[in-house]
């Protein structure tokens, strides 16, 4: 039912739009032609009211069927659209970034929770519908996308979309089952001594117990109500060393010795890291990359 009610919405938001065709009045128009943006718009800088010039010029298209002029009901859904779709890339973005920058990478390595995936997965098909809306309402014909400079940005910044959809769906449904695999069968060992990554496996998330490290031994925080979740404070993670941290603490290391003896850290061995994982990290600094490349085209877009 709400697939349907989806696709209902999709067609009537479409309807509105009316598949409205941009005019031909761009800056590769006025390089063709030799006249500058003052020629036909009463802002020296394009946009707004136009001149007389610029008024032929639009009642040309018109004839042409090269100009379809929206209506302030189509203006407001446009822009509706185009709000959420912007919302939405900022959320996406931005958690990506606080991820690299905050959290690290190896955060979302031990495995997303469900919630986190579903709001990635959710923004990424906002932006996939929103952004082909806003698409189709600028866009007049297949040849702009190539002989047009906003086209081939256009085009661009299409491309590296597909490409960080592509690795989220790389990732989320090959990458990570493995990696939970891996996960799953350090966690029915059971054993007390384990290396910083056997530690990492040990969050407090979607029912696994919550281990941290200190002064070389494992302690369970499982059940304290300040290690909720696998989370301090909202600050500090489960499975983690937090010998240096706990010097900051407001509280004594005699918190820690409350809590239950698991084990000792063990040396990490220098092997590499299996090809899942090695796989995982190129994606995720790979998307980094690609988000700096889609500002990158936006700047060049809008104010180049």
């Amino acid at each position: 039912m709400r697939g349907t009610m989806a696709v209902l919405l999709l067609v009537f938001i479409s309807f509105i739009l009316g598949f409205p065709q941009a005019a031909f009045s761009t800056p590769e128009y006025a390089a063709r032609t030799g006249k500058n943006c003052a020629q036909c718009h009463i802002d020296p800088a394009g946009g707004g009211g136009l001149t007389a010039d610029g008024t032929a010029h639009k009642n040309e298209l018109k004839i042409k069927g090269l100009y379809r002029e929206l209506s302030p009901f189509q203006r407001i859904v446009r822009f509706i659209i185009g709000y959420v779709h912007t919302m939405t890339a900022i959320i996406w973005f931005g958690t990506i970034l606080y991820v690299h920058l905050v959290l690290k990478p190896a955060y979302a390595a031990r495995g997303l929770p469900k919630g986190e995936l579903m709001l990635g997965w959710a923004s990424i098909v906002i932006m996939a519908v929103t952004g082909t809306l806003l698409s189709i309402s600028r866009v007049p014909d297949w040849g702009m996308l190539i002989n047009t400079r906003f086209g081939v940005l256009l085009s661009i910044k299409i491309v590296l979309f597909l490409i960080m959809a592509s690795t989220a769906f790389f990732v989320t449904f090959i990458i990570g089952p493995k990696l939970r695999k891996k996960r799953d069968q350090s966690l029915a060992e059971g054993r007390q001594d384990l290396t910083q990554d056997e530690l990492s496996q040990f969050d407090g998330r979607e029912g696994r117990p919550s281990y941290i490290a200190y002064k070389g031994s494992i302690y369970d925080v499982s059940g304290s109500r300040m290690w909720h979740g696998g989370s301090h404070m909202r600050i500090h993670s489960a499975g983690m060393d937090l010998s240096d941290i706990l010097k900051k603490a407001p509280h004594g290391e005699d918190r820690v010795f409350k809590m239950p003896l698991i084990g000792k850290v063990m040396e990490q061995e220098e092997t590499k890291k299996p090809m899942p994982m090695r796989v995982f990290y190129f994606f995720a600094y790979m998307n980094l990359a690609l988000i700096f490349l889609i500002v990158f085209v936006i700047s060049l877009w809008r104010w180049w």
